[in-house]
């Protein structure tokens, strides 16, 4: 190991990605001993690996229960893996724990944009487009503000795309990426319910 890259630093690392020694070693290497780059190779790597699982069938997982505030705010939630054995695992269930947690907290309406219903997202585009109109904005920008507005509610209704509550540098898509690449089976978040009290 380089004078530039302690144990240390790889301890670090590795309890921050959930990466292997080596793989945290040869990041590091790789950005010259420096954490933040490092954390970044470790991402894109994880995000290859995870793209190539994701075709793969979930038929297992797992119904996770969170309720916060006294009892004033309820989330149900399932997540699936491919096997039993991954579905009883502490990672794993660490991992839907922190999203259920994250659900009871972030409020998101959807799990991905794929469900959301089309007639909302035109009339979302409808009024932003409406609002850039009474700005004055011209037809192309007015097209450009929509898109950029659309995307924006997109990230904050759709679970996968909101930020992390315990990492706001990730969102949850990327999460479920790092933990595809750590348990090497395919994730996906299924559904899942957010109740408050008196709603």
């Amino acid at each position: 190991m380089s004078s530039k890259i302690t144990a240390s630093d790889v301890k670090n690392l590795r309890e921050k990605t959930g990466a292997g020694m080596m793989e945290a070693k040869s990041a590091l290497s790789e950005a010259g001993g420096d954490t933040d780059r490092a954390l970044d190779i470790l991402r894109k790597k994880g995000q290859l690996r995870a793209g190539r699982k994701t075709a793969r069938a979930v038929g297992q997982g797992i119904i996770d229960a969170y309720i916060h505030g006294l009892g004033r705010i309820g989330v149900i939630l399932e997540v699936n893996c491919e096997t039993d054995f991954v579905a009883r695992s502490a990672e794993f269930k660490n991992l839907v724990h922190d999203i259920a947690l994250h659900v009871a907290a972030s409020s998101p309406l959807y799990v991905s944009r794929q469900e959301v219903p089309s007639e909302v997202v035109e009339k979302e585009k409808e009024i932003y487009a409406e609002a850039a109109k009474s700005e004055g904005k011209s037809g192309e920008i007015t097209k450009k503000i929509v898109e950029g507005r659309v995307e924006k509610y997109y990230q904050e209704v759709c679970l996968l795309e909101q930020p992390f509550v315990k990492d706001q540098d990730i969102n949850i898509q990327e999460l479920v990426n790092q933990k595809i690449a750590i348990i090497g089976e395919n994730i996906k978040i299924r559904r899942f319910t957010r109740y408050v009290l008196g709603e």
